[in-house]
């Protein structure tokens, strides 16, 4: 082995950087799904309620939504399900953005879920090795 061929500092660093980039838009997801996404739902916080009534699918999806976000949320933080649980979540909030322009009728309200379903996206491709690799898991 000679000189140029041992590791170097900077070599290993972009990787390491991303992986801390990576949890803490990962931790800040979940806080932001738990916090401002979840726990209105769950609470039967009085606009949650009133958004999910306009819906007309029932207060059930609600309490459902409001799961789903939970479960993402704890997934983002499990390093095993991150790629996972931002793959459910990216799918949630297409649902988001759909049910926001085509049911309720409000693109403006519809770009806080379009924004977060980018950057799921964008977890789903940067974790897509893990993701898979534990999808293989789950299906054997």
């Amino acid at each position: 082995m000679t000189a140029n061929d041992t590791p170097t500092a900077s070599a290993t660093t972009p990787g390491r950087a991303l992986n801390i980039t990576l949890w803490v838009v990962q931790i800040l997801l979940a806080v932001f799904f738990l916090v401002a996404a979840a726990a209105p739902k769950l609470a039967g916080q009085q606009l949650a309620v009133e958004m999910f009534a306009q819906i007309g699918a029932g207060q059930w999806l609600r309490y459902l939504v409001g799961a789903l976000e939970l479960a993402g949320a704890i997934g983002l933080l499990i390093p095993r399900l991150a790629g996972l649980a931002a793959l459910g979540l990216a799918g949630l909030m297409v649902g988001a953005v759909v049910t926001q322009v085509f049911v309720l009728g409000s693109v403006v309200l519809a770009l806080t879920p379009a924004f977060l379903g980018v950057v799921c996206c964008l977890l789903v491709w940067a974790r897509w090795r893990q993701a898979m690799a534990r999808a293989g898991t789950l299906t054997r």
